[in-house]
């Protein structure tokens, strides 16, 4: 399972690379027509913004599988070793639970039913966009397993 985490983490970080790289060529190109030509690209500024929403989405199921995700640790950490690994548990699952209903079942339906509206300026189904939300939240689900496991083995 661990092999399949290095390989997950290695795609969706690639990928986040990629999104940056690809959302600074075109907010410079957006700049550069904007403020040369007086003639602003629309086409760059809507998919500079949906890649925007697809580095946060999968960046963010990047880092949870990183487990550096910004958490408050005061309780947890006054706690004993073993209500600290109980604390940790229950808060996987606490987000597994809310990742399953919110990001997969609601995000899945949200992207379902979007799917038969278009982007007016790039001409693609706005589901497409919205997929990015249960897309990440398999994601996280994986991480979470693997995080429990992780979690219930140590000492």
């Amino acid at each position: 399972m661990e092999k399949i985490k290095n390989i997950l983490d290695k795609i969706i970080e690639k990928f986040c690379i990629a999104i940056m790289g690809i959302m600074t060529l075109l907010v410079t190109w957006q700049v550069i027509t904007r403020y040369f030509f007086n003639n602003p690209s629309i086409v760059t500024e809507q998919t500079s913004q949906y890649l925007f929403v697809w580095l946060v989405m999968y960046g963010s199921a990047y880092v949870f599988g990183k487990r550096e995700h910004m958490q408050i640790s005061f309780i947890r950490d006054l706690a004993s070793p073993s209500i600290r690994k109980i604390i940790d548990i229950i808060q996987e699952i606490i987000i597994t639970i809310f990742v399953i209903t919110v990001m997969i079942y609601g995000g899945y339906f949200t992207s379902l039913r979007q799917m038969g509206q278009v982007d007016a300026a790039l001409q693609i189904p706005m589901g497409v966009v919205y997929s990015a939300i249960p897309i990440s939240g398999i994601f996280i689900i994986f991480y979470a397993i693997l995080n429990i496991t992780k979690i219930a083995k140590r000492d």
